[in-house]
């Protein structure tokens, strides 16, 4: 019988957040596709498993590994799980995102606040962190930070919360992009606006069906991030915003939103 060969590993391995669903979940799926291997990070073990089993299924390299990206520890145990399975990380996305349900500040519990702060910023820090010294020791790296056009125009639509810690985030990858382009590392943000993906579901007015139509898709923000990573590594797309072609009349929304989880005594008498 002739030689069975082993199955050739992929060059690279790419670390991606909230790769259950949304922006996560297809920038994954397209990366495999790419030959790239994928770890697969998220709270939910359940969607991770059957998106990993999904991508090996199409002959690609997949491992899901539930985790609190907010805890320093089980970012500990992903790191070493991933260095154990593929070796370094050449490519961390930083997909994951939080909302809170209010979003006036006059009203915001502080625990939504913290809430918010940990997994769109905090959790981003302790990520880069893990996998910065990898890439600074081989001069190589790419660093993906999902941000938001919330981080350039805050309003009630996002939030008070949401709005500051994209602008935060924003800001951290400029520093690691002025700080460690030097020493070959690649720091990108991306800023999307309005997408159709689960985040929406905590909206004070979730949209429409009819006016999620015209939203991106989660698959158009994650063909970005393909590009970005995908491209030489001489190449650095440090700010890529993409959004929706046409806007839509949000100022119904932004009133709804400013009453969100104000007390009855408070709210204006319709």
């Amino acid at each position: 019988m002739p030689e069975v060969m082993p199955k050739e590993m992929p060059e690279k391995t790419a670390l991606i957040t909230g790769a259950g669903s949304g922006m996560g979940l297809e920038t994954a799926r397209l990366l495999a596709r790419d030959g790239l291997a994928v770890a697969l990070l998220g709270r939910r073990p359940e969607p991770l498993e059957a998106a990993a089993e999904a991508i090996r299924a199409e002959g690609g390299t997949a491992l899901a590994l539930a985790a609190d990206i907010t805890r320093t520890e089980d970012v500990d145990r992903a790191l070493d799980r991933v260095r154990t399975e593929f070796g370094p990380v050449d490519i961390l996305v930083n997909s994951a995102g939080s909302a809170s349900s209010v979003l006036n500040p006059r009203w915001l519990p502080h625990e939504e606040w913290r809430e918010v702060l940990d997994v769109n910023l905090t959790a981003v820090f302790q990520l880069t962190q893990a996998v910065l010294p990898d890439m600074l020791d081989r001069a190589t790296g790419t660093i993906v930070t999902v941000s938001s056009l919330a981080a350039v125009h805050p309003n009630l639509l996002g939030g008070a919360a949401y709005g500051a810690a994209k602008a935060g985030v924003r800001n951290f990858m400029t520093f690691l992009h002025t700080t460690f382009r030097d020493q070959g590392l690649r720091a990108i943000t991306v800023l999307p606006g309005e997408a159709d993906t689960p985040i929406l579901d905590r909206r004070a007015r979730p949209p429409a069906p009819e006016e999620r139509a015209a939203m991106l898709r989660p698959e158009d923000v994650a063909e970005a991030i393909r590009l970005a990573v995908t491209l030489p590594q001489r190449v650095v797309l440090q700010e890529i915003v993409v959004a929706p072609t046409r806007p839509r009349d949000t100022s119904g929304d932004l009133e709804i939103s400013r009453w969100a989880g104000a007390p009855e005594d408070t709210r204006p008498r319709i």
